[in-house]
């Protein structure tokens, strides 16, 4: 019941001093008490009835400026906890882990071969195996309901058979269709049907900022999640330190440790927009993946044929920057006028750019005119046009403009 003499008293101060009476303390008392209740009942409810709070929060953001309400409808819509519980629940049966089992052959240390250590120590000779075994996990996913099954070609390498477990525990020999070195990706193949699969994104359309999640099994630790945002794309495998590999790198700060290889990333819709694939060592907070599209590309070749053919030039090449103009002028005496371009340092020999009379401090100044500014734009270019094809080069020697063509070779086998 409202007591309105309380709460005249304390809303208007009383000219007069006066003592309070006997039972004003109680009724004071009582107040704070079920003033302590109130709060107490009100955080009840607060957790009770998230319905309530969520209403609250709704009349809150009608109230808000409309460019605040705009950057409020770009973030994900929740459908239950958050938008990362959504796409797990939704891929996560499609991300599978796997097993991989290789032989290797074993080398004997050199001091074993002296025929002296080898008297001297006589029958105590430890025996070293011809070969041994070497076990490794890492992850994939499921692009087929009947089997196919994309993951990274290191994953792999070296056996034709995997073991692949599922989320619901089913466990089925994997066969490998085919690996990718030069890209890192490989095709496994299983068979069932009816499974769960994922559904691709497009990471040609990539925003740096963006959500990242991946999902893995590192360190053996299966159904593993992490998130964190796409910190850059178009990361050169030079910069990443695979200069091997002919992919240009999704970076993230989603965590991604050894198991995740193979492994998707996803953007916040659930849509696969990358194969986890490498961390730098040392490095913390640092992961980077092959683009989706990519992996689209040379998978399609690996299921048809189970190979894949890259064009091939045959040179090394740089970036010019006013601190490499000047370290080739001091070691080679090579004098580089261009302020932009692609620099050949090296040409192998008997290669598509050797043949084509290609030569190390030619700067490469544009393909088919198109003008380039990094080694990245130049792979782009090559890897575009079928082996066998002439590419059209515009570059700069001594000072001089010359036009050459260079028929494209296919890249010899690693």
């Amino acid at each position: 019941m409202k007591d309105d003499t309380l709460n005249s008293s304390y809303l208007q101060p009383n000219p007069k001093k006066s003592r309070p009476s006997l039972w004003q303390k109680p009724i004071t008392y009582l107040s704070l008490v079920l003033l302590g209740m109130g709060v107490g009942i009100g955080g009840t409810v607060a957790f009770s009835y998230p319905n309530l709070l969520a209403e609250t929060s709704k009349n809150i953001t009608s109230l808000q400026p409309a460019f605040a309400q705009d950057e409020v409808a770009t973030i994900p819509p929740l459908t239950s906890e958050n938008f990362v519980t959504d796409v797990v629940k939704e891929v996560g049966p499609a991300v599978v882990r796997i097993d991989a089992s290789r032989t290797v052959q074993a080398e004997a240390p050199p001091m074993s071969e002296d025929p002296a250590f080898r008297r001297f120590f006589g029958s105590q000779m430890p025996n070293v195996p011809d070969s041994q075994i070497q076990r490794g996990t890492g992850s994939g996913f499921i692009l087929s309901q009947d089997g196919k099954i994309l993951t990274n070609a290191h994953v792999v390498d070296g056996t034709n058979e995997v073991t692949v477990t599922l989320k619901d525990g089913r466990t089925f020999t994997g066969k490998v269709l085919g690996t990718d070195p030069v890209t890192d990706v490989a095709v496994i193949k299983i068979e069932a049907d009816n499974l769960p699969t994922v559904k691709a994104g497009n990471s040609d359309n990539l925003q740096v900022g963006e959500w990242a999640i991946a999902i893995g099994n590192p360190l053996g630790l299966d159904n593993t999640v992490t998130t964190g945002i796409v910190s850059a794309t178009g990361r050169l495998s030079s910069q990443v330190g695979v200069g091997d590999k002919r992919v240009e790198f999704i970076q993230t700060d989603a965590a991604i440790n050894p198991g995740n290889s193979g492994g998707p990333l996803l953007n916040a819709r659930g849509e696969v927009i990358g194969i986890n694939t490498a961390i730098i060592k040392d490095a913390q907070g640092i992961g980077f993946s092959i683009p989706i599209n990519k992996a689209e590309e040379i998978a399609k070749k690996l299921i048809a044929t189970g190979k894949v053919e890259h064009p091939y030039l045959g040179i090394q090449m740089v970036e010019i920057t006013p601190e490499i103009k000047e370290k080739l002028q001091e070691t080679e005496g090579i004098k580089v006028n261009s302020e932009s371009g692609v620099l050949i340092v090296k040409v192998m020999p008997n290669s598509p750019a050797d043949r084509s009379g290609l030569k190390a401090g030619d700067v490469l100044q544009s393909i088919e005119q198109q003008p380039l500014k990094n080694p990245g734009e130049v792979q782009q270019a090559v890897d575009k046009v079928e082996v066998g094809e002439t590419l059209p080069l515009q570059i700069e020697r001594n000072g001089n403009s010359l036009n050459l063509n260079v028929k494209v070779g296919l890249l010899p086998k690693q």
